[in-house]
């Protein structure tokens, strides 16, 4: 090519490429594939080893770690231009002697229909003289939460509204028998988020989500669990999901294949069971329990972070969906 061929094209794309900017971003072409211009797995990490790190002392519920953690999930949310209910993205609760805190944020939809997406980030602690880490145990949880949020925030810049508000809660208290969703279900009861429990369409609990030690099918670490009821689950959106954008993940919709485990843990022992409880249909994403969770070896390099990001991948699209 000339060099007067060169900057011909140069001016050319000068001008269309912003034109074709504009136009994405004023509604004329928009598709969740823009959300992937926000996927980054550095951003990923760096979610994981910030909470993971020793300064934060494991995310105790009701500890000056966890309120640290919460405090920068709050950071995250207002970076990404998340409105708040109730004054502030912070909204605290007791447990015990000590305060524990959830962060909630919001973008809005056309309806008043409202979509959930919570991950919890509290986790053993220090116990016995040991640092519990909590890696997969829910920093993989968070970072997907926070991850989601960056591409979802950068739709709304591309002016793509969902008829579903979507809210993104960083939970607290799980380890306390799920006190944080239990206040989050009280707020949202008594109409303090101002939404009421017949405008959720869907609950979605994004717990342990960064592993491949546990697969499916032996040798195959492209995986994801999804429990659900099957008829509210909208599992078909998943695999469809799937099918379209070829992720290439191995889907599951029970733990296992155990009836007594997949109960365990999509209506007993995760962040979901008050929902459930109260008749709203919820999800549950999951990579499953290793020989790692809850233990001080379950630690960021443990990860699989670039099936994590497969899996985010594929929750966004299945939201997109939903919404």
């Amino acid at each position: 090519m000339t060099k007067i061929a060169k900057i011909i094209v140069f001016c050319v794309l000068a001008v269309v490429l912003p034109f074709m900017a504009g136009a994405q971003r004023s509604g004329y072409v928009i598709s969740p594939k823009n959300g992937e211009v926000a996927v980054s797995e550095q951003y990923v990490r760096e979610v994981v080893d910030h909470l993971c790190a020793e300064s934060l002392g494991g995310r105790a519920t009701g500890s000056r770690g966890a309120a640290a953690a919460a405090a920068w999930i709050d950071d995250q949310f207002d970076n990404a231009g998340l409105e708040y209910r109730g004054g502030a993205y912070l909204q605290g609760f007791k447990v015990g002697g000590s305060l524990a805190r959830n962060v909630i944020g919001v973008i809005p939809g056309k309806t008043s229909k409202v979509v959930i997406v919570m991950a919890h980030f509290d986790n053993l602690g220090n116990l016995g003289g040991s640092f519990f880490p909590g890696a997969d145990s829910n920093a993989s949880g968070v970072a997907a939460l926070l991850q989601l949020v960056k591409m979802f925030a950068y739709m709304k810049e591309c002016h793509k509204t969902y008829d579903a508000s979507l809210v993104f809660v960083a939970l607290d208290g799980k380890e306390k028998d799920q006190a944080g969703a239990a206040d989050l279900w009280a707020r949202i009861r008594d109409g303090r988020l101002g939404f009421s429990p017949s405008d959720i369409s869907l609950v979605v609990n994004l717990d342990q989500l960064g592993s491949t030690m546990s697969p499916i099918t032996k040798g195959n670490p492209d995986y994801l669990i999804m429990l659900s009821e099957e008829a509210t689950g909208r599992r078909s959106m998943l695999s469809n999901a799937e099918k379209s954008q070829h992720i290439g993940l191995e889907l599951g919709y029970d733990y296992y294949g155990s009836k007594d485990f997949t109960k365990l843990f999509y209506r007993n022992i995760s962040d979901q069971r008050v929902f459930l409880e109260n008749g709203i249909p919820s999800v549950m994403f999951t990579s499953g329990i290793t020989m790692l969770n809850n233990k001080p070896g379950d630690t960021p390099d443990t990860l699989d972070y670039p099936v994590l990001i497969k899996r985010i991948r594929l929750i966004f699209y299945y939201l997109d969906k939903v919404l």
